[in-house]
C-alpha cells in the first residue's frame, strides 16, 4: 500500500481556523488527521501541504518511521510550530489507516481500553454573556446540569493583555484587574455549586510575581481549583517548577509542549502536578502516548488539551482509552454549526462523556463538500474573548 495524495483544508471554528487533513492510498483506504494550531493557521495549513507532499509513494504503515521522517526532516526549523502541528495531522490520519485496514479502533492498536467513555470538562461555555460576574454564574450553573465533571476558564480575560497592552504592563495587573478575576471566579464557584472543580486558566499572560500572588488569592477567596493553567510560558520550566513550590494550587501546563523531547524536563524538574498535551501540535496519536507513559513514570496524570476541531475531540479520546494514567478531558461546549456536519455526524458526547465505539480507525471520515463551504477566516470575532 502507497500513499498517493495528501488534502488539506483550513476551516472555521468559534475559536479560530481548525487545519484538517485526507491522505488517500493505492488501495483506496483514506484516514483523516488535525493539526490545528493559532494564531498563523494559514501556516499550519501549508505545513500540512508540504509534508504531505514528502509522503507521494510511501508506505503508510510505517507509523513510527514517517513519524520520525518528518521529525527529523524538518527538525532545522525547531522543534515545535506549524511544523509539529503538520506531523500530528500526519500521525492522527496514519492511524486512522492502520484502524481501517486492520478492522479495529485505534484504542485496540493501541493495547486495548482501560475504559470506553472519556471523562470530559467544560471550556468555551461561558460565550453567551458580556463577562460579568453575573453572566459567568448563570452560565456556569447551565453547564454543571449538562454532566460536565468540572469547567474551565481564563477569569483574566478582557483585562490588558487581551488589549495588547501587555507589553506596556510587562504581564501584570491592575487591583481593579485583579479583584474583577476574583468576582468572576467566585461567581462560577457559587453558580456551579461549591464541589464543583474549577481550572484557572491564565494562558501563561501573568508575569511570575503576579501569577504567584493571584493563585495564593485565589486559594485564600476558598475556589475548588482543580488546577492552576500555564503560571509562565513553556520556556521556563525551572520557573514552572518554583512558582508550583510557592503556591497552594495544583499546576497544570503542557499545550505548548510541542513532543515528548519539549515535556521531559517540565517532568524531571517536578514543575506540574498534571500534564496537559494537544493531540494535533504535539506530534500526534503515537507521540501523545509515548508523553503519557512519560507521565506515568512521574506518577503524574494527563488531560489532554482540546479546544481544537472534531478530529482532536476523537484522536485524544481513543489515546485516552489506552492509557492509565487518564485524568480529564477539554472538550468545547460551544462550537460551530458544522462542527459535525464536516464528519458527516454528531460526535458521540452524552452526559459529559466521549463514548467511543468499535467503529475501525477514528470511526469517522470527513464530508468534502461541507468542508469547502467553510472556509477558514483571519479576522477575530467582534467580542470575542477566551
Amino acid at each position: 500500500m502507497r500513499i498517493t495524495q495528501v488534502k488539506a483544508w483550513l476551516v472555521e471554528g468559534i475559536k479560530y481556523n481548525w487545519t484538517l487533513i485526507k491522505i488517500y492510498t493505492d488501495e483506496g483506504l483514506t484516514g483523516i488527521g488535525e493539526g490545528s494550531n493559532w494564531p498563523g493557521s494559514p501556516m499550519v495549513l501549508e505545513a500540512c501541504k508540504h509534508a504531505g507532499e514528502t509522503l507521494i509513494g510511501e508506505d503508510p504503515t510505517r507509523i513510527d518511521y514517517l513519524w520520525t521522517k518528518m521529525y527529523r526532516d524538518f527538525n532545522w526549523l525547531g522543534q515545535a510550530g506549524p511544523v509539529m502541528s503538520a506531523i500530528s495531522a500526519v500521525d492522527i490520519a496514519l492511524w486512522d489507516i492502520a484502524g481501517k485496514r486492520a478492522g479495529m479502533p485505534i484504542y485496540e492498536l493501541l493495547g486495548g481500553a482501560y475504559r470506553k467513555q472519556i471523562k470530559l470538562y467544560a471550556n468555551y461555555w461561558f460565550l453567551g454573556g458580556t463577562g460579568t460576574p453575573q453572566d459567568y454564574a448563570r452560565q456556569a450553573e447551565a453547564v454543571r446540569k449538562q454532566g460536565f465533571a468540572a469547567c474551565k476558564f481564563d477569569p483574566f480575560a478582557h483585562t490588558n493583555y487581551w488589549y495588547g497592552e501587555h507589553l506596556a504592563s510587562n504581564l501584570g495587573l491592575t487591583e481593579e484587574q485583579k479583584q474583577l478575576a476574583l468576582e468572576r471566579l467566585v461567581a462560577v464557584q457559587n453558580g456551579a455549586g461549591r464541589d464543583f472543580p474549577i481550572a484557572v486558566e491564565t494562558h501563561a499572560m501573568l508575569n511570575a510575581p503576579t501569577a504567584v500572588e493571584m493563585a495564593q488569592r485565589i486559594a485564600a477567596a476558598g475556589i475548588n481549583c482543580m488546577w492552576y493553567e500555564e503560571p509562565v510560558g513553556p520556556e521556563f520550566p525551572d520557573e514552572i517548577a518554583d512558582i508550583r513550590r510557592k503556591i497552594p494550587l495544583p499546576v497544570c501546563v503542557g499545550e505548548r509542549l510541542h513532543s515528548r523531547f519539549m515535556a521531559r524536563p517540565v517532568l524531571e524538574k517536578h514543575a506540574a502536578d498534571i500534564l496537559m498535551p494537544d493531540v494535533v501540535r504535539c506530534g500526534g496519536i503515537s507521540e501523545m502516548r509515548k508523553i503519557a507513559s512519560m507521565c506515568e513514570a512521574y506518577n503524574v496524570p494527563i488531560a489532554p488539551h482540546n479546544p481544537n476541531g472534531p478530529i482532536c475531540t476523537i484522536a485524544s479520546a481513543h489515546v485516552m482509552a489506552a492509557v492509565p494514567n487518564f485524568f480529564l478531558q477539554e472538550f468545547m461546549v460551544m462550537d460551530v454549526p458544522w462542527r459535525e456536519t464536516v464528519l458527516g455526524r454528531p460526535l458521540p458526547i452524552r452526559n459529559g462523556f466521549v463514548e467511543l465505539s468499535d467503529e475501525p480507525g477514528l470511526g469517522f471520515d470527513l464530508d468534502e463538500a461541507e468542508l469547502e463551504k467553510h472556509p477558514g477566516v483571519t479576522r477575530r470575532r467582534p467580542g470575542f474573548y477566551v
